[in-house]
């Protein structure tokens, strides 16, 4: 190769590199751009309203007493079936040694 054929080639490789460092600044330009054209994010703390806080202890409560009464019912109702259950075998019992004695 010639010194003009390399000096040519060089050329192109330069302007091709110029070009694609144009689109690179271009790029980040752009991207600066739209960087600062974002709002900036909310820094502040929510409010909480008082209203809210008083309302779920009340829930809570009436849901707690619910839950309570609803396990003393079914406590009433394991005894009185357990006393029940209690009396039935001991007249079948009754019933059967009256039966074995012949009676």
């Amino acid at each position: 190769m010639s010194d003009i054929e390399k000096a040519a080639r060089d050329a192109v490789e330069a302007a091709a590199n110029s070009e694609n460092l144009r689109l690179v600044a271009a790029l980040l330009q752009a991207q600066q751009v739209t960087q600062q054209a974002q709002p900036p994010a909310c820094q502040h703390a929510p409010v909480q309203q008082s209203s809210g806080g008083a309302a779920k202890w009340v829930g809570i409560g009436v849901g707690g007493s619910i839950f309570l009464l609803t396990v003393a019912v079914s406590a009433v109702a394991v005894a009185i079936s357990a006393v029940s259950l209690t009396i039935c075998v001991l007249v079948l019992r009754s019933m059967w040694r009256d039966y074995q004695k012949g009676r």
